[in-house]
């Protein structure tokens, strides 16, 4: 078996976007759990269930232009009627309902703490699309002013580890099923 690669050996010929916000990542938890060509896992660091840090770099226009590449991980449930307002607040912060986790993916940790907290406010129901957006770019700037910003300095929530998969309702019987395969064997027989 041969040994895992060097996050710096890693990120050498990444494009400079991913390969400066990685390397933050790098120098805050250190080497990753795993790594590939295209990314670098850390799990249970910090708050987070896993970070991972990518090659690949998408253009985020909001609040400023910048790139994202950066992904952090919680355990979250999200009620479905909420899906639609996070995908207007930030379509950076990302949720999985099946597997229970919400991510937010940036340049860095902190902008990514900063979506998610505003996340939960908004799932709490203490502030809306609007509200988020605009405490969001409030919190942007200071921290452009280097001043403190609470909401990027921590997750002002505890996620639930592992409590939060929402595998969805069974619609379809196991006869339903299995009729189903015997007239596919019948109608290909």
């Amino acid at each position: 078996m041969s040994a895992q690669p060097r996050a710096a050996d890693v990120i050498g010929d990444w494009p400079e976007e991913s390969r400066e916000a990685a390397q933050l990542v790098v120098e805050k938890y250190g080497e990753p759990h795993e790594a590939t060509v295209s990314q670098l896992i850390w799990n249970g660091v910090g708050p987070w269930k896993r970070i991972i840090a990518q090659r690949a770099h998408w253009e985020h226009r909001f609040p400023a232009p910048h790139t994202d590449s950066v992904e952090t991980f919680i355990d979250y449930r999200v009620p479905s009627e909420m899906l639609t307002p996070l995908a207007q607040f930030d379509g950076s912060v990302m949720v999985e309902r099946t597997t229970g986790e919400v991510s937010a993916r940036c340049h860095d940790e902190q902008a990514n703490m900063l979506a998610l907290n505003l996340m939960d406010e908004m799932v709490n129901g203490t502030k809306g699309v609007g509200e988020a957006r605009d405490y969001y770019a409030k919190e942007f700037l200071v921290a452009r002013r280097k001043q403190l910003t609470p909401y990027m300095e921590k997750l002002r929530f505890a996620p639930l580890a592992g409590s939060t998969a929402d595998p969805d309702e069974r619609v379809l019987s196991k006869e339903e099923l299995d009729r189903a395969v015997q007239d596919g064997n019948e109608a290909a027989g």
